[in-house]
């Protein structure tokens, strides 16, 4: 599983882009390939801030792990579209703060699968593990997270820059609603999801970019993100650009991404 070997990189496809890739070279990594360097330059170039939105939201992720770990209690953690390993990961924040938090990655690409040792290496106290599933098939995500986690307890459910990847005719609030009503009471959801609400018209131009290259991509206003929160209690400052969700620093302008992090009552 943790390999670069043949059986793995044969199962990448190189000749179309994939939004981890991409998004690891907005984020400056080299675990990406021509194609999705040419796909994160044309968005670049329509859109400057769409590497500054890759940070943002990786802030993002940071923050709000780190906030339910140290304030929320939060021990159990699954993340979903989890992306190449791009350091501090995910249980690297949580298990600094509880060394015992469990953590289960979960994402469908060749490439994050090759790299899953680097996200293996938690303490000794805490369990991480790695699951190949894709994002639409919540229920063997479950299956396989119940093997780690104890979906009795509340666990901090990660769905950070995954939606607008599924469109709402592809099932993306009844993915939600899946995960979501599976958790304990006490569980939390962090999401991360595009909006055109700020810069419409390159928003447009990166869709078309992305469809072009035979990615779907999704733009949701304020409200519609709301949608996702439907029957959950949003922590403060509620549903606000993912650079505005509790800043360590004053935020450089919003980004095109709305992230909110609520509990299940």
């Amino acid at each position: 599983m943790t390999g670069t070997g043949p059986e793995i990189q044969d199962t990448i496809d190189t000749t179309r882009p994939h939004p981890a890739r991409v998004y690891d070279w907005f984020l400056g990594g080299k675990d990406n390939y021509p194609v999705d360097e040419e796909l994160g330059r044309r968005i670049a170039a329509m859109d400057g801030d769409a590497p500054k939105a890759a940070r943002a939201n990786r802030a993002f992720m940071r923050r709000t792990t780190r906030a339910l770990a140290a304030e929320s209690g939060i021990r159990q953690f699954l993340d979903i579209g989890t992306g190449i390993p791009t350091e501090p990961n995910l249980h690297q924040i949580a298990q600094s703060v509880a060394p015992d938090a469990r953590v289960v990655y979960v994402d469908n690409d060749p490439i994050v699968l090759a790299h899953a040792e680097a996200l293996l290496r938690g303490t000794p106290e805490g369990v991480t593990e790695y699951v190949q599933a894709d994002a639409r098939d919540p229920h063997t995500i479950l299956e396989r997270a119940a093997r780690v986690l104890d979906l009795d307890r509340p666990v901090a459910l990660s769905l950070i820059a995954l939606l607008h990847f599924i469109a709402d005719e592809d099932g993306a609030h009844d993915l939600v609603d899946t995960l979501v009503g599976a958790l304990a009471p006490g569980s939390f959801l962090v999401l991360s999801a595009m909006t055109a609400d700020f810069e419409p018209e390159n928003v447009r131009k990166g869709i078309a970019a992305y469809a072009a290259g035979g990615v779907t991509l999704v733009a949701r206003s304020h409200a519609e993100v709301g949608a996702f929160f439907t029957g959950l209690r949003l922590l403060e400052p509620g549903i606000v650009p993912v650079a505005e969700w509790r800043p360590e620093d004053a935020p450089d302008g919003p980004v095109s991404l709305y992230g909110g992090v609520a509990v299940k009552p």
